[in-house]
């Protein structure tokens, strides 16, 4: 197990780490046999094409994974991932840098839980963000 994260060690405005992925077009195929999603977006660079892409595109819901990996990373084995949801805005191809990042909100106690509010996305290299989120945490505090 990695470092715990507790509710103290955190602030507003504090930044999350940062998960960087690059998928390959091996990936997209298993993670559309994963999920069954086979929408040739996805796979058939001829097909993306006519569709008026330049090829294949990443999976909305695997570059939301990407984001969901990097919040339960950050919160720990103790952390509990409450809420999180994202906005498809962009496109993001194979071979090239996904970038999910994050900053803290917002924090709080609320009927015993030691809140997190977050906002997240995923970015490409240049900076465009493609995929705007948020997520809401529960961590561990050291006084209980």
């Amino acid at each position: 197990m990695g470092k715990q994260l507790f509710y103290e060690d955190v602030a507003e405005g504090m930044e999350i780490p940062r998960l960087a992925k690059q998928p390959s077009k091996r990936q997209l195929v298993k993670w559309g046999s994963a999920v069954g999603d086979w929408y040739e977006l996805h796979y058939d660079k001829d097909f993306a094409q006519s569709q008026g892409l330049s090829g294949v595109i990443v999976h909305g819901w695997l570059t939301f994974s990407f984001m969901a990996q990097m919040i339960t990373n950050w919160i720990g084995e103790w952390g509990t991932l409450k809420k999180i949801g994202c906005s498809y805005r962009g496109m993001n191809y194979p071979n090239e840098d996904i970038i999910c990042k994050g900053k803290i909100l917002k924090k709080y106690i609320q009927n015993g839980d030691y809140v997190v509010e977050c906002e997240i996305w995923a970015e490409k290299a240049s900076g465009e963000r493609t995929t705007p989120g948020n997520a809401v945490v529960a961590l561990p505090s050291r006084n209980d």
